[in-house]
């Protein structure tokens, strides 16, 4: 065993985020490390990288303890991380990227030929075909990935760690690294590969490692024990519950949304489809899947090829103009995109049917604006009146004056992106019963959502999306946690 962490704890002001965790990398082999967001993979990464230390647990090398005070220790002891946030610099050349640190030099100056030469193996050896001159912004995000991977390699590493690398790459990319992966794999690297796709775990990994709520749940499984279900279990901690949810009517007339070959470079390929009036349907993805890129192109966000219609016209291409077309967007970021939290909440709740559509006529008036912010205050529920300063309300009382917004222009379309996120149980409920009460009434809703519990509940349908097109349309009958998880985290597109 090269590296191994047993008994790894960690706690963040008295919240435990890693529990007695064991894992250990042997050389020649790649081992995953799984689990939902929040899990403890980073946290366990930080500290077999040198970024943290842990509370308790011994960390070995060689089977010999070792304690790395900081990264670089980490780093001169053989053991390279590649982050998912990539540290390319873009104007520099793909030679001096790859030497940050420690550039060949003659006669005290930095030395391009030397770099170039030093670094051609490396790139050969990652299939990198590109000019070590080449200007490093000029890549594609591909080979930018592969590149810093070179910039690890570089150093002869005998650990090598990757978060999530192959998140923003199309098949043929993810391909490509594969292949170099099997052959460092091939020379002797251990390599600790965490991925939120696990069909790739499944044929890249020889063992797996499930982490749930900062404990190892599955603690270095030969991969040939397990599947795809029985990991998805592993990480949800029960194989999905279908709940009971709102009673599904029929949607009858022409489509309220209609995606017809849409596209938006880089984020979205040639996605189709269509949402009826009072249909919920969902939207879910891993992060940077395209789902939250359709909430973009409805609310006007982002410029798009192809054709979208909102109750039979040409979507907005701006939000004013989504605003003005009816289109409600509750954001799960409510101070950047919801409120304005230094005003009263009856400023909040009105700023959208008279700065957005103008129906409040030319003036002002407080008093009239304010009696009916104190109707959809009642209606949802919120803890504090008109009056009230926006920020002196709680975060879930917050997000309901969201709701209340749009409920004051009588919405065409509702769009929803993660509205309960941060809310307690209760507030959560009344959301609930708001957005249901939207379709009741015939509305169209599109819901982006990472808890997949909502998205069951409340959805007559969830379309997949992954890469950037759209996989897969599940219907409430078959809606799970289970097996939303499984479709959000397979394989690819096809």
């Amino acid at each position: 065993m090269i590296l191994r962490a047993a008994g790894a704890t960690k706690a963040y002001g008295g919240v435990l985020a890693l529990d007695t965790v064991d894992i250990g990398l042997r050389a020649g082999e790649v081992h995953a490390l799984i689990g939902e967001n929040g899990a403890g993979k980073s946290t366990l990464v930080k500290i077999l990288s040198g970024v943290l230390r842990a509370d308790s647990g011994e960390l070995s090398l060689d089977e010999r303890p070792v304690a790395f005070s900081t990264p670089r220790d980490a780093f001169t002891s053989g053991i390279a991380t590649v982050a998912q946030e990539l540290t390319v610099f873009p104007d520099l050349t793909v030679a001096e990227n790859l030497f940050p640190h420690n550039a060949p030099r003659r006669g005290g100056l930095l030395s391009p030929r030397r770099m170039a030469s030093r670094a051609a193996p490396v790139l050969a050896d990652l299939g990198l075909d590109v000019s070590p001159y080449a200007r490093a912004g000029d890549l594609t995000l591909a080979d930018r990935q592969l590149l810093e991977i070179g910039r690890a390699l570089l150093q002869r590493p005998r650990v090598l760690i990757l978060d999530e690398p192959t998140s923003a790459l199309p098949r043929e990319a993810v391909d490509r690294l594969m292949t170099v992966l099997r052959r460092l794999v091939e020379r002797g690297i251990a390599v600790l590969y965490i991925s939120h796709f696990l069909e790739e775990v499944l044929r890249l990994a020889q063992r797996v490692t499930v982490l749930r709520d900062g404990r190892a749940v599955v603690s270095g499984a030969p991969v040939s024990t397990v599947d795809l279900d029985s990991l998805v279990t592993a990480m949800l901690g029960e194989a999905g519950r279908a709940p009971e949810r709102r009673v599904i009517a029929d949607h009858p007339g022409p489509p309220a949304v209609t995606f017809e070959s849409v596209s938006v470079p880089g984020e979205l390929q040639d996605v189709s489809f269509t949402v009826s009036p009072g249909e919920v349907v969902g939207l879910a993805g891993l992060e940077g899947a395209g789902h939250l890129t359709v909430l973009k192109v409805l609310t006007g966000r982002v410029r798009f090829l192809g054709v979208a219609r909102v109750s039979g016209v040409a979507a907005p291409r701006s939000p004013r103009g989504a605003v003005r077309a009816g289109i409600a967007f509750v954001s799960s970021d409510r101070k950047r995109y919801g409120l304005m939290l230094d005003k009263p909440v009856w400023q909040n709740t009105s700023a959208a049917s008279w700065l957005g559509v103008g129906r409040g006529g030319f003036w002002a008036h407080p008093d009239r604006l304010a009696a009916a912010s104190a109707t959809h205050l009642s209606r949802l529920r919120v803890r504090g009146g008109p009056y009230d300063i926006a920020e002196n309300l709680s975060g879930g009382n917050q997000q309901k004056v969201v709701f209340a917004k749009w409920l004051d222009i009588r919405p065409e379309v509702v769009v929803l992106d993660d509205p309960t996120r941060g809310v307690d149980v209760g507030a959560r409920a009344e959301m609930h019963s708001v957005i249901a009460a939207f379709a009741t009434d015939g509305k169209p809703v599109l819901l982006a959502s990472t808890d997949l519990l909502e998205l069951v509940e409340l959805c007559d349908r969830v379309l997949v999306f992954q890469r950037g097109r759209l996989l897969d349309d599940i219907p409430a009958s078959n809606l799970s946690e289970q097996t939303l998880s499984v479709a959000m985290n397979a394989g690819f597109v096809t």
